[in-house]
């Protein structure tokens, strides 16, 4: 096959599934940080305290972490199309029942709930797409619809503030409320398309010609056994495995910041001015919709010279100036530009981070790796909204909260710099001998 028709086939893959995935992304991080927005107005209806707030944001990430792992590994057996429009009805039904909650402990049920019924919809996109994108087009495609959370919050401001400004009172529900159900709706609607859009390997593809077809198979199925193939490799193997916890330890740093920042950044701008809901999510668009242009701008160069680890040091390293500056800006107008600056760099790693995670394993083995890395990480989102939210409580202001974003942002910027990203050399001397321990 020619690069021609090479470069042909990747372009007709990348429209066929993009348009799906992007959109699945969207909603998923418009379900995730639309609180955010919600309590502008629903923390003093409710009378939820910044520590109550925080808290509820970070219990997500329980009812994730715990089944993450199982998730992700009854994907590998029942199929990906089918396991992620489960996910999608499921949480799309638990965020629209958001709106119902009425005191702090259902509000805590629903977000726990919520993260059990998300848990193992990204790491398992990341295992669809080894089904499908050979590495060299991986980053792309992951920064390709990674970068719909960059866009959910760009457009999730302005699009939840006006529900909730413009639904406000409909039926005697507040607007906040009305927010939640018609932005929880999209998600289940997807989990109906997936079964009928998404196919699950290219084998099954009638869209791609017979030539194509075999060209993806083998090319994917080359890489597959380059690092270990369809062979067993013991969970414990997975769990052992130092670059699992390195790359780990250094996104959970990341989330610190990625999520501690962005569901308070309308509270933190609003801190900043006398400004109305519908203002506040416009000015919170601009930090994410910098992420998207950053997003492409990393990904592509990553691609283009096969290095992740040193890109996410440097992302993650000027996200950290960024936002400690913002701690310490003289007015107002540079503390809101040093945000921006951080939303330029602090999302462009997630398609790094995505691409190292699916290049250690494949098979059962890929996806209790990419699920372990996930499961493990998540830890930041547990630290950073609750954190954020203790600090505001203690301090009356954000200025703290913003330097322990910034220390464990650091933090990632050192770990990436010195961890190892290749596998050690007993374990590569093993798939060369074709030897592998059983197990699962």
């Amino acid at each position: 096959m020619t690069a021609f028709d090479e470069a042909t086939t990747m372009r007709k893959v990348y429209g066929r599934l993009m348009p799906m995935l992007f959109a699945m992304m969207f909603i998923n991080y418009l379900d995730r940080i639309n609180i955010g927005f919600a309590a502008l107005d629903m923390n003093k209806q409710l009378g939820f305290s910044p520590a109550v707030f925080g808290f509820a944001g970070s219990i997500f990430f329980v009812g994730y972490m715990l089944l993450e792992v199982p998730s992700n590994l009854i994907l590998h057996r029942v199929g990906a199309r089918i396991w992620i429009a489960r996910i999608l009805l499921t949480w799309g039904a638990v965020a629209a029942a958001t709106a119902f909650v009425f005191n702090d402990t259902s509000f805590y049920a629903l977000r726990f709930l919520l993260g059990v019924m998300e848990a193992g919809f990204l790491p398992g996109i990341a295992v669809y797409l080894t089904k499908w994108f050979p590495v060299r087009y991986r980053a792309r495609a992951v920064g390709g619809y990674i970068v719909a959370g960059s866009f959910s919050a760009v457009l999730g401001g302005p699009i939840s503030t006006m529900l909730m400004t413009y639904a406000n009172g409909i039926l005697g529900l507040a607007g906040w409320q009305w927010m939640f159900i018609l932005e929880g709706l999209p998600a289940m609607l997807l989990g109906l398309l997936t079964l009928r859009i998404l196919t699950e390997r290219p084998a099954d593809a009638s869209w791609l010609t017979s030539d194509e077809m075999h060209w993806l198979e083998s090319t994917l199925a080359a890489e597959r056994e380059a690092v270990g193939g369809n062979r067993h490799v013991p969970l414990l193997r997975v769990a052992s495995d130092i670059r699992v916890w390195s790359l780990a330890c250094l996104f959970g740093c990341a989330l610190v910041g990625i999520y501690g920042l962005f569901l308070w950044l309308p509270q933190i701008v609003k801190s900043l001015g006398q400004l109305n809901n519908i203002q506040v999510g416009f000015l919170s668009a601009a930090p994410p919709l910098l992420g998207v242009f950053g997003t492409f701008l990393i990904s592509r160069s990553s691609d283009r010279t096969g290095d992740r680890k040193n890109r996410l040091a440097f992302v993650y390293g000027m996200s950290a100036l960024a936002i400690a500056g913002s701690a310490y800006a003289p007015s107002p107008v540079i503390a809101y530009l040093l945000l921006c600056a951080t939303g330029l760099f602090i999302y462009s790693g997630n398609p790094l981070f995505w691409s190292l995670a699916s290049s250690f394993r494949t098979g059962a083995a890929g996806a209790a790796t990419i699920a372990l890395i996930n499961t493990i990480a998540q830890f930041g989102g547990l630290v950073g909204p609750w954190s954020i939210g203790l600090v505001r409580n203690a301090t009356g202001n954000f200025k703290l909260a913003l330097l322990t974003i910034a220390a464990f942002l650091v933090i990632a910027t050192i770990i990436a710099l010195v961890m190892r990203v290749t596998p050690a050399e007993d374990e590569t001397a093993g798939l060369a001998t074709g030897d592998a321990a059983p197990g699962a």
